[in-house]
């Protein structure tokens, strides 16, 4: 049993690790303030379980609720691209509400309130993922990927752009590039892995809802980025760890379940408030948070 319970634990660890890396990629990198990064995440999760009730693979879903993720990003990015600090958070914000909307009263596609329940398991190659181990073993994969992927953008000339973008948008237009088309870009391929995470939070816990995509679920994924530090992809994975993990010994303390969600935003707001007073570049952060 106690082993399951940890299998369950690695398998959200690595779902939310996807979605904090493509959240630091936009954020931490480029300095894009999105507060729709949630709805990147219901994106994916919606298409992919749509696609695979319909009979599609897995793996095509997978990529499809990537892409399609990927597209709303692309289109955020169009009326957004002028934007910068507050305004941009609120434009990104009112997205995440827009997508919130469609999902909870297109119930012809979406089923509104009563969710899609019954979602398959993941089949790859006649491999049925249907037990958590394996499902763990696929998700470290995907994990693997994003990061490697991430990693060698952040490392790349085109990520020493993306961060002259964050520090100097206009120094950086000075010198010749074109920072709306990077901005662009960086969203559009931070939409692509949120999706994959929703495909793979949708296929993991089998039944999906507008609730489990309100505004409520973006607070530790910012927690997440801000703790592990702005630009940091391995304070990252230590935060994501971290924070995942550390709400956990409340449900064998005895509280109620109706407890314990408020427990935890209350824990995330206290350790967030902590770092921004103490130590405002977070764990290993490389720019300090304004």
């Amino acid at each position: 049993m106690i082993e399951a319970y940890f299998i369950h634990l690695a398998i959200l660890v690595g779902i939310y690790l996807i979605l904090a890396l493509s959240l630091q990629l936009a954020l931490g990198y480029t300095g894009l303030i999105n507060l729709g990064h949630i709805a990147f995440f219901a994106v994916g999760a919606y298409t992919s379980a749509l696609l695979t009730l319909n009979g599609v693979p897995f793996i095509i879903a997978l990529l499809c609720a990537g892409i399609v993720a990927m597209l709303f990003g692309f289109l955020l990015s169009i009326p957004t691209n002028k934007l910068q600090g507050d305004y941009l958070a609120l434009a990104t914000l009112a997205f995440n509400f827009v997508v919130y909307a469609i999902t909870l009263n297109w119930t012809s596609l979406t089923r509104g309130p009563h969710g899609l329940p019954g979602i398959p398991k993941p089949l790859i190659l006649g491999i049925n993922f249907s037990s958590n181990l394996k499902f763990l073993l696929l998700t470290i994969i995907i994990v693997s990927i994003t990061y490697l992927i991430i990693k060698k953008i952040v490392d790349s000339p085109f990520g020493k752009v993306l961060e002259a973008t964050r520090d100097n948008e206009l120094a950086t237009r000075i010198l010749g590039k074109n920072t709306f088309k990077i901005k662009s870009i960086a969203l559009t391929v931070s939409a692509f892995f949120a999706g994959t995470a929703g495909c793979l939070y949708a296929h993991f816990i089998t039944y999906i809802n507008p609730s489990s995509f309100s505004i409520m679920q973006l607070i530790p994924i910012l927690c997440i980025v801000i703790i592990g530090g702005m630009a940091s992809l391995r304070g990252t994975i230590i935060a994501t760890i971290i924070l995942i993990l550390l709400p956990e010994p409340l449900r064998f303390i005895g509280f109620p379940s109706s407890i314990v969600g408020p427990m935890r935003q209350i824990i995330y707001a206290l350790i967030l408030l902590l770092i921004l007073l103490y130590k405002p570049k977070g764990f290993f952060g490389k720019v300090e948070i304004e």
